[in-house]
């Protein structure tokens, strides 16, 4: 996948024709993708590197009014797997291990930025390693590393 398809990828959730998608009545295809990236803005995308930011949305807040542990999770996932194409791959294969250390807050409307980078994508695994800062401060709110087994093709 070349940088530009990654960046809309991140930027728009996917293409419309993804059959991956949610099979819920009413739901859009990739509800969820959408839902936690909704607003995020790739700002420097180059092989092996993302740097994305985006505003704390209400809608990711847990109940402490901070981002929700999960949605730092599944920001760690999807810009973890954007990564992986950067480097020329053409799919991301399936997560095997996500870890995600939580050091700080971030609260409605603050600016965070996340930066992804590969560590090593191989024939069969890839990993990358996901950082998300205050944009203001550069002070840490998460650190998550990404493990995905990335299928091999058959040679049969």
């Amino acid at each position: 996948m070349d940088l530009e398809s990654v960046k809309r990828y991140l930027e728009k959730g996917g293409g419309e024709d993804d059959k991956n998608g949610s099979t819920i009545e009413g739901m859009p295809l990739r509800f969820f993708e959408r839902f936690i990236t909704q607003g995020i803005r790739v700002d420097v995308i180059e092989p092996g590197r993302l740097l994305c930011s985006m505003k704390v949305p209400s809608r990711l807040l847990n109940s402490g009014n901070f981002l929700h542990g999960g949605a730092t999770a599944t920001l760690v996932d999807l810009v973890g797997s954007a990564v992986i194409f950067t480097v020329g791959a053409p799919f991301t294969g399936v997560s095997v291990e996500i870890n995600v250390s939580y050091l700080d807050a971030a609260y409605a409307g603050e600016e965070i930025e996340i930066e992804a980078k590969v560590l090593r994508v191989g024939k069969a695994v890839g990993v990358v390693s996901v950082e998300l800062r205050k944009k203001d401060t550069g002070k840490i709110i998460a650190q998550g590393r990404h493990t995905k087994y990335l299928a091999i093709t058959s040679k049969m």
